[in-house]
């Protein structure tokens, strides 16, 4: 198949050093604007990802993000901040990168290139028809990514994908794809750039109305979370206040630190 990388085109902006300060952020930013309109084309298909999504973390299962790179990072980055905003499990949502945590930090040579490593690595957590794997994937192609989606699809896991080129090889294993092509990027097959913050925005959508369709949120507060710091500990006092009239700063703060969440805290609130 002759795939179209998009993702690889020329910029259209060209001489880029000979360009001011302000003439680079005034370009990005321009470039950045386009990448909101063009997800808003795709929002049913991201709602069809969720919908199962909930469906399955609801029945016990779980959700994975795997992927290289850039797009490796963005999925345990939304991941990894699951536990702490919505109070869940960090088993709930695994994020799963090429190279390992290595890779967060450092690039690692050809961890991406190979098939076999993907699903091993996705394996190892041995996943379960309960469960979903979303690939994500800037160019559509990456093989570590390719492999873990075709074996999950094989083994009759629900599997979705993230990518910023149309018709790619990862689409076609993913029950839910989603293709938002963004455009050539400022610098060229720069996909940290455009294509990044696309899969960043799509995860963003993707883990929120998740986690707020199995009852991690109430009304527009995130109830469930973690209380790991001062900043938190005053933003969740605040709030247990307001949800049940205690008018002593001191004693509600208390209760939250006892129980442990504003969710825990109210429950103890309405038995009493």
């Amino acid at each position: 198949m002759n795939l179209e990388k998009t993702t690889e085109m020329p910029s259209k902006y060209r001489h880029l050093e000979k360009m001011s300060t302000v003439e680079l952020l005034n370009n990005i930013n321009t470039e950045d604007a386009t990448v909101a309109e063009s997800i808003k084309q795709h929002l049913p298909q991201i709602g069809n990802l969720v919908n199962i999504i909930k469906e399955r973390l609801l029945s016990g299962g779980r959700l994975f993000y795997i992927g290289a790179g850039t797009s490796g990072r963005l999925g345990v980055l939304d991941a990894s901040e699951c536990p702490p905003t919505f109070g869940v499990s960090s088993h709930l949502v695994i994020g799963i990168i090429a190279g390992g945590d290595k890779a967060l930090r450092f690039g690692i040579e050809n961890a991406e290139d190979s098939e076999q490593l993907g699903w091993a690595d996705l394996n190892n957590y041995e996943p379960t028809q309960k469960d979903v794997v979303v690939g994500i994937a800037a160019s559509g192609t990456t093989p570590y990514v390719l492999g873990a989606l075709k074996q999950a699809q094989k083994m009759g896991i629900v599997t979705g994908s993230i990518v910023c080129n149309p018709n790619s090889p990862i689409s076609a294993f993913a029950d839910f794809p989603i293709e938002v092509v963004v455009g050539p990027e400022f610098i060229t097959g720069s996909t940290r750039m455009k294509s990044g913050t696309a899969q960043k925005l799509i995860l963003n959508m993707i883990s929120t109305a998740a986690m707020i369709g199995i009852g991690r949120v109430d009304d527009n507060k995130m109830v469930n979370m973690q209380i790991t710091n001062q900043k938190l500990i005053d933003r969740g006092t605040k709030m247990l206040m307001d949800r049940t009239g205690i008018e002593d700063y001191e004693k509600a703060k208390a209760m939250l630190i006892r129980y442990g969440s504003v969710q825990e805290a109210l429950k103890i609130t309405k038995q009493l």
